[in-house]
């Protein structure tokens, strides 16, 4: 709605997701993330980027709520990289 210079729609929206978040759980910091992905690795186990489905089946379950899949992704990738 900014783009298409729709003040009136954009405050609406904005408001609504004031609302909503108020009630959307706090999302992970990335230094949190890192320390939970860190325990899982160690906890599966994993030590290449091939173990990287025995990592995001164990995170995924742990972390549901806490952090999005894409982020808990990436970060693994980084971890088993490094």
């Amino acid at each position: 709605y900014k783009t298409q210079n729709r003040p009136d729609l954009l405050a609406k929206e904005e408001a609504e997701i004031a609302v909503i978040e108020k009630y959307l759980p706090a999302a992970m910091s990335e230094e949190d993330l890192k320390a939970a992905l860190t325990a899982i690795i160690t906890k599966v186990g994993a030590s290449s980027p091939a173990d990287m489905g025995k990592v995001m089946g164990m995170a995924t379950k742990e972390l549901a709520g806490k952090a999005e899949g894409r982020a808990i992704s990436a970060m693994v990738k980084t971890l088993l990289a490094g």
